[in-house]
Parts: C-alpha cells; sequence; structure tokens
C-alpha cells in the first residue's frame, strides 16, 4: 500500500477526481457508510494506535484532516474488522484497541437534567444518551476504562486525562459509581 492509495482514497471521499479538479463542499462527518457495500479491495497497512494515533507504513499520519477524513469513512463490521469503505473501495486496516480517543468532554445542565458531552480525538463531539452510551470495555489493560459507543460499530476511549476528570465528576447512587447524561444513569464502576 503507497501514499498513492492514501490520496486515491481521500479524493473519492472529498469528491476530487483524479485530474486534481477541486472538490466540491461537502459535510463528511457523517458520510452514507450504510450505503456503502463494495467488495474487498485488501488490506491496508494503517495501524491505529491505543493512544489514538493512526500509523501508515511505519509513519504516523500528521495531517489531522487525512486522519479526521478517514476516520468519517471507518466502520467496524459484523466480523469484527475494521474498514475503511468508500462507494468504490474497502480496506481492512488494524486497531490495537478501540479507533477513536475521548479527549475532553463537558457537562451541562438543561431542562431535562444533566448532558455529558464528549469530544473525540477528530473533534467529533457525541452527546452521551442511549444511542452513545457510555461502556467499560473488555480489553487487556482498559478494564477500567470507560469508552463510548458512536456510530458503526465503533468505539472511543478515554484518554487519561479526560477520565481523571470524569472520575471527578462521578457519583455514587444504589447502583454504584457513574454519571447521569441525557435521563440514564451510567454506571462505570
Amino acid at each position: 500500500m503507497t501514499d498513492d492509495t492514501l490520496e486515491l482514497i481521500s479524493r473519492q471521499i472529498t469528491g476530487t477526481v483524479a485530474t486534481g479538479t477541486t472538490p466540491q463542499s461537502r459535510n463528511f462527518d457523517s458520510p452514507p457508510l450504510h450505503l456503502w457495500n463494495p467488495e474487498l479491495s485488501g488490506d491496508i497497512d494503517i495501524t491505529i494506535k491505543r493512544d489514538g494515533q493512526w500509523v501508515h507504513e511505519g509513519t504516523i499520519i500528521e495531517r489531522q484532516s487525512l486522519v479526521r477524513l478517514f476516520a468519517s469513512i471507518l466502520r467496524r463490521e459484523d466480523d469484527g474488522e475494521y474498514y475503511l469503505v468508500t462507494p468504490a473501495e474497502k480496506w481492512r486496516l488494524k486497531v490495537d484497541a478501540l479507533p477513536l480517543l475521548v479527549t475532553d468532554f463537558e457537562i451541562a445542565e438543561s431542562a431535562g437534567g444533566q448532558e455529558l458531552t464528549v469530544t473525540l480525538n477528530t473533534d467529533r463531539r457525541y452527546l452521551i444518551d442511549a444511542a452513545h452510551p457510555l461502556y467499560l470495555p473488555r480489553l487487556e489493560g482498559m478494564e477500567d476504562i470507560p469508552a463510548v459507543q458512536i456510530d458503526h460499530g465503533l468505539g472511543a476511549v478515554f484518554s487519561r486525562a479526560a477520565w481523571y476528570r470524569l472520575v471527578n465528576a462521578c457519583e455514587e447512587n444504589d447502583s454504584g459509581i457513574g454519571i447521569s447524561s441525557c435521563g440514564t444513569y451510567f454506571k462505570l464502576g
């Protein structure tokens, strides 16, 4: 897998054709991955490390815009594998733990009660609710660190700094230690 393949995937998603024309303005936070079902193109030499770094052919991908773009086309399928999916191609990649990282969060009060919103290492934000719950993943070395279930079968684990802040925001009730968001109590200990 070469840098040319990364560029080709990027062009397919951004709408840039092979001639290098300017892409049309699109929202790539939520492309219609559920509509894209190409055959497997092969394996791509990309690994997403436990700390959220994306590594291509042994080199860290430094361009955050490229990481954000690839994260927007990432999904986990029923076979447990992770894939970068475009309308025309599907590349399997390696993920050491969970592919995304919660880097920050904020708690706000609303008419319905407390709301917890997390920010990922891709700058994407999710409101913690029944559709995007907090959970404790069953991954070696990550038994007590919470994660967020997000779209397309993906998960985002809390960074160390965000986890320590979350611990300080937790409360204890009859169910155990946890935090409330959108009317749901998420037990974390």
